[in-house]
């Protein structure tokens, strides 16, 4: 199975998405901030990141961006709650950082496994 980088501040979803991952068999790294990813993926690439946009320290878009400058062919995928913007559509503006999809929060199990399946290809 795969390795699946997780950037989010939140602990208790961090632990709800590597319950849903592991369960399927995947190998799960927790970050809290996108300082934390960035240096995660650097020390150890994963196959596929889930990337919270507003953290702490270092915010999801600009880890984003940062991560596919560095390491083109990074697969991400972007996820959120309703964020200081309010509900914005967040789908054109990750896409055109480079993540391949965007789960709103709470994220349901099933989107979950969908959107790592499509990213994994």
């Amino acid at each position: 199975m795969a390795t699946v980088l997780i950037a989010e501040d939140l602990p208790s979803v961090r632990e709800a998405l590597t319950a849903i991952l592991q369960e399927c068999g995947h190998e799960v790294i927790q970050t809290q901030n996108g300082i934390e990813a960035i240096a995660a993926y650097r020390a150890q690439p994963s196959d596929l990141v889930l990337c919270d946009l507003y953290m702490p320290g270092k915010a999801g878009l600009e880890t984003i961006k940062e991560l596919c400058g560095e390491f083109p062919g990074v697969r991400i995928i972007a996820m959120s709650g309703s964020g200081p913007l309010g509900p914005v559509d967040m789908i054109p503006i990750v896409r055109r950082l480079g993540a391949l999809d965007f789960l709103p929060k709470p994220i349901k199990r099933e989107a979950l496994l969908e959107a790592v399946k499509r990213a994994l290809g």
